[in-house]
């Protein structure tokens, strides 16, 4: 067999062979990735078992804006061989300059692809990938050393680099048939084009943490309606305190996560609802709540109207929890909810210092430009769900109190809360801080990671947004930092999640949210 002596992987049958060797998956790294942070084993191997194949390895050719999306993407592909045209690497270094994350992520993966250079081996046989360290990664990587002849369209204006890296694809394809070249790429026109011209493109999708057929966890579980008939003469009960605890063994136990939330409503029977808060084994403990539907019980003035918001209020109050996210459309109450939670145990409780707020400054529509003042004036502008909720409860609390007594108690309130731009979180430290981070579906799982590492002893965080309103270029519902928060949080005994579904704000809002 003639030996390879261009930039190209070894031929098909060498390919084969190592396939034959060990049995891997054939399912590209993009359709079927595994996540950027290792998951927990059991879902992983999972996972890993379901995709595995055997077969050839394809090679798979990125496009510049995938390594500045994931600057170690070049390790994500498992088995398979990763190749980059020349004109990516001239991109590259065109973007390393400035302090965005496209600029360190540009010099990162220039990090990477020296590191790899630096093996001593030739460049031309390709470089193995495992070589730094990344045992998952066992394909090679290819750089364009030399000229490829790529036949395409006189329509496609050849100087421009998405038809440059078009035709190295073109030209592997050709070269190495029947082995698979499929591009990799986030930029959804040049995947149409590359489709087009008939070669194989996909989107990288490594940086999902959930696939498309998964649903994101709601935190609340309905219990089956033989519940009590099912389960009752085995159940367990004791009081402590205010609260009734029960245990249960059976069916439904392998079905739930610590701080889950689980319900039970049938007509002519008694409705529970509680929280898992032990699991063991074949049992588990569930404890019943505290109602905040009721007046008696409400938070700095707030009542809560359904059914999820008395979950979400519950989590939001107790001292025990010290992550929170809450997800939910528009109106469904979660600014208000954590800010009369945070208010309530920062002034009444003395629980928390003061509370920090801070969001992801990404604007509906065209920027306004630069702003004036202090840090917190410059977030004044997109600050205004605070203020608007600030203006409700200040007004619940002091309504008998007159025009001074509203004033009054508008300055405490603006006393003990922070506005703090995200920017500036980077090597900070809260402790004893109740933190809520709004319109986090607009957050990167980076940044995420980034914002919740910042709680010292006794701070508690409270994640909040909208999935269905990302507007991050390159984040969806699967890869959004706030889906990826929900998914590696659930089952933590200190962290919990509520889905709100039902919209409180008005009739107007509700019946907009359906129809437009």
């Amino acid at each position: 067999m003639a030996k390879a002596v261009h930039v190209a992987p070894p031929a098909i049958q060498v390919e084969t062979q190592r396939a034959e060797k060990k049995t891997r998956a054939t399912d590209t790294a993009t359709t079927t990735p595994e996540t950027s942070t290792s998951k927990p084993a059991k879902t992983t191997s999972a996972r890993n078992i379901k995709s595995k194949k055997s077969g050839p390895t394809k090679l798979f050719v990125l496009d510049t804006n995938v390594l500045m999306h994931d600057p170690m993407c070049l390790f994500r592909f498992e088995e398979h061989d990763v190749f980059l045209p020349m004109i990516v690497l001239e991109e590259l270094d065109g973007h390393k300059k400035g302090m965005t994350e496209v600029a360190r992520n540009a010099r990162q993966t220039s990090r990477s692809l020296d590191a790899l250079a630096a093996q001593g081996a030739d460049i031309s046989q390709g470089l193995l990938l495992a070589g730094t360290g990344h045992v998952d990664a066992c394909g090679k990587l290819f750089f364009q050393t030399q000229a490829l002849d790529a036949n395409l369209p006189s329509s496609l204006p050849q100087g421009k680099a998405d038809n440059q890296i078009l035709g190295v694809v073109q030209a592997l394809g050709k070269k190495y048939a029947p082995r698979e070249v499929v591009l990799v790429s986030k930029d959804i026109n040049m995947r149409v084009k590359a489709r087009a011209l008939g070669l194989a493109a996909e989107d990288y999708q490594n940086d999902k943490v959930l696939e498309d057929g998964d649903l994101l966890y709601a935190g609340v579980l309905p219990l089956p309606t033989d519940f009590w008939s099912r389960h009752g003469k085995a159940v367990e009960s004791w009081q402590q305190g205010s609260h009734t605890f029960y245990r249960i063994s059976g069916p439904v136990v392998p079905s739930l996560l610590i701080n889950q939330f689980v319900y039970f409503e049938a007509p002519g029977e008694p409705s529970l609802y509680a929280r898992v808060t032990e699991i063991r084994g074949k049992t588990a403990v569930l404890r019943t709540l505290k109602d905040f539907t009721h007046l008696k019980n409400a938070v700095w003035g707030v009542t809560t109207r359904n059914r999820e918001q008395n979950f979400a209020m519950n989590l939001l109050t107790d001292p025990e929890v010290d992550f929170v996210t809450l997800a939910g459309t528009a109106g469904t109450g979660k600014t208000l909810m954590a800010l009369a939670a945070g208010l309530t145990q920062v002034l009444d409780d003395r629980r928390y210092t003061e509370i920090i707020m801070t969001r992801a400054t990404v604007s509906v529509g065209e920027d306004i430009g630069f702003l004036p003042g202090t840090e917190e004036e410059k977030m004044g502008p997109w600050m205004g769900a605070l203020d608007d909720n600030l203006e409700f409860l200040a007004k619940g609390d002091g309504g008998n109190a007159g025009e001074w007594g509203r004033s009054a108690t508008n300055e405490l309130i603006r006393s003990r809360i922070k506005i703090k731009s995200m920017n500036f979180m980077r090597g900070r430290t809260f402790m004893n801080k109740y933190v809520i981070i709004d319109e986090a579906q607009n957050l990167t799982p980076k940044q995420m990671k980034t914002l919740i590492t910042r709680a010292g002893p006794g701070t508690k965080i409270v994640c909040m947004g909208n999935l269905a309103q990302i507007d991050t270029p390159y984040l969806t519902e699967g890869s959004s930092g706030l889906t990826y928060a929900v998914d590696r949080f659930k089952g933590w005994a200190h962290g919990g999640h509520i889905t709100l579904a039902r919209g409180e704000r008005s009739r107007l809002a509700d019946f907009a949210s359906e129809v437009l």
